[in-house]
């Protein structure tokens, strides 16, 4: 293998912020890490530039984080491939590319990263072969996983000594809230972070929240859930505005970049999350959190999630298991999320220790990076 293996990472934004957060944040850990000099190319730049602002969203080509970044656009110039071509989450090459790679020799590895699954069938077909039909080309699937028989989870180095340097310390997590124009929550306030798609199951959360017992602070990014509170409560909600009604107050935040969301998710005691990247920091930061899934047609997200949900509950109580499945299954279904939110509640403690020995768990795995690059040294 080249002592500097030059990469190319091509990313299609469907998701919003999830296939570009995991692009951006594999293409910044396997320069950093693995000294891979990385081009980027990318079909949506504003999207890159919400969640890294030093990317600008009107440059053609521009090096951020030591890596040239390319506009997709559907006039694909002439270029030469690097040895390893990364397409993530079916993007499909363009035509002209993938005639470049079959001219060059020896041909350049290409890997199929797909999305993160908890479903068995994953690692039997991590790392299977995928012959081109018209082409000598030959690309393997690369699955994100949660056995070790998988690609793992992207995890970059000292993340874990991040997250606990901020929640083993206490002046930390003050200066990380004044840091956002905040007061401390006192130890009887319940702190949740709320990043989500447009859910239906919203309102009668909040309701809850507003008519509960426990004083929840409920942080919200800017974005499209912020607006649908706004709407529930008949005011708009910039950044920097809170607003308070019966047990609840509402914080609304800026946008985070790609590094500021994980000290958000790291002092919360309880994290919503969506799509994948967030869901996978989430489980970083080992506190309990909620999975809002990215629907597919034809229902084909629900074995997703009811996977998931039979993995993470293994090993967890089983009084704080039934109530994770159903809060999970009822912010999904927009099902009686009322009556859902009080079990969940008492559990808390329960999933709390969980979710540390979750991450604990999923840390003994080798990351996702250093599983690509084992699986380069073996084919280049």
């Amino acid at each position: 293998m080249p002592s500097r293996l030059a990469c190319d990472i091509f990313c299609s934004v469907v998701d919003n912020y999830g296939d570009i957060g995991v692009a951006w944040r594999l293409a910044r850990q396997l320069s950093r890490e693995h000294g891979l000099q990385v081009r980027l190319w990318l079909d949506d730049l504003a999207t890159l530039h919400r969640i890294w602002p030093p990317a600008k969203a009107d440059l053609a080509a521009q090096t951020v984080a030591e890596i040239e970044v390319r506009h997709w656009r559907a006039d694909f110039p002439e270029v030469t491939p690097a040895p390893l071509v990364i397409e993530t989450f079916g993007c499909r090459l363009p035509e002209n590319y993938l005639a470049a790679m079959s001219a060059r020799e020896p041909r350049p590895l290409w890997l199929n990263l797909d999305h993160l699954s908890a479903e068995a069938w994953v690692k039997d077909y991590h790392g299977l072969p995928s012959p081109h039909p018209r082409l000598p080309l030959t690309a393997y699937f690369f699955y994100p996983g949660f056995e070790v028989e998988t690609g793992g989870l992207i995890r970059e180095a000292g993340l874990a000594v991040r997250r606990q340097a901020l929640q083993a310390d206490p002046a930390a997590r003050e200066a990380f809230w004044r840091s956002l124009l905040l007061t401390p929550p006192d130890g009887d306030t319940l702190s949740v972070s709320l990043f989500a798609y447009d859910n239906p199951a919203l309102p009668a959360l909040l309701a809850a929240w507003v008519s509960g017992r426990q004083r929840v602070r409920c942080l919200v990014p800017e974005g499209a859930v912020l607006e649908a509170i706004g709407r529930f409560f008949g005011t708009p909600l910039a950044p920097s505005r809170q607003l308070n009604s019966g047990a609840l107050e509402v914080c609304a935040l800026p946008f985070f970049d790609q590094d500021g969301y994980d000290p958000l998710l790291w002092a919360c005691d309880l994290n919503f999350v969506r799509g994948e990247d967030s869901f996978v920091r989430a489980q970083w930061a080992a506190r309990p959190m909620v999975w809002n899934i990215y629907v597919q047609e034809a229902g084909a997200h629900w074995p997703k999630l009811h996977a998931f949900l039979d993995r993470y509950c293994v090993g967890l109580e089983p009084g704080a298991a039934t109530a994770y499945r159903q809060f999970t299954e009822a912010w999904n279904r927009n099902q009686d999320i009322a009556q859902a939110w009080p079990a969940l509640l008492e559990q808390l403690p329960a999933l709390s220790r969980h979710s540390r020995a979750w991450a604990e768990h999923l840390a003994a795995m080798p990351d996702l990076a250093s599983q690509l690059m084992l699986f380069c040294r073996e084919k280049l």
